[in-house]
């Protein structure tokens, strides 16, 4: 059975950092692209960032560049989000997402198979 599972998330102060992982089970990385994603209730999901089927290419939204980085580990089934430079507007449930083929892409209609998601909160 196909299965994305997130950690990670947590309360953490302005300017602190976290690091989401996603651990993949049930089928092959290699042939999957991955997206992070999140969602703050009463607004739609949104992309945050996605890594290609050979780690090589990745894109995020403009909010996070230059904070976040998106990363996989086939060997291990995991794909990473390290965030620095935390905001409070970066406070959400974040998903982890995965997209058959080689690209990726931060549109939510692309991705086959979601995660439960994990709150990320950013306060003081």
């Amino acid at each position: 059975q196909l299965q994305l599972v997130e950690s990670g998330g947590g309360l953490v102060q302005p300017g602190g950092s976290l690091r989401l992982s996603c651990d993949a089970s049930g089928f092959a990385l290699d042939y999957y692209a991955f997206g992070w994603f999140r969602q703050v209730p009463g607004r739609e999901r949104e992309g945050v960032s996605c890594i290609n089927s050979r780690g090589d290419r990745t894109t995020y939204a403009d909010s996070v560049k230059g904070r976040f980085t998106i990363s996989r580990d086939d060997a291990k089934d995991t794909v990473f989000l390290q965030m620095n430079s935390l905001k409070p507007e970066d406070t959400a449930v974040y998903y982890c997402a995965a997209e058959y083929g080689h690209s990726c892409d931060l549109v939510i209609d692309g991705y086959d198979y979601w995660g439960q998601g994990t709150q990320v909160t950013v306060s003081s």
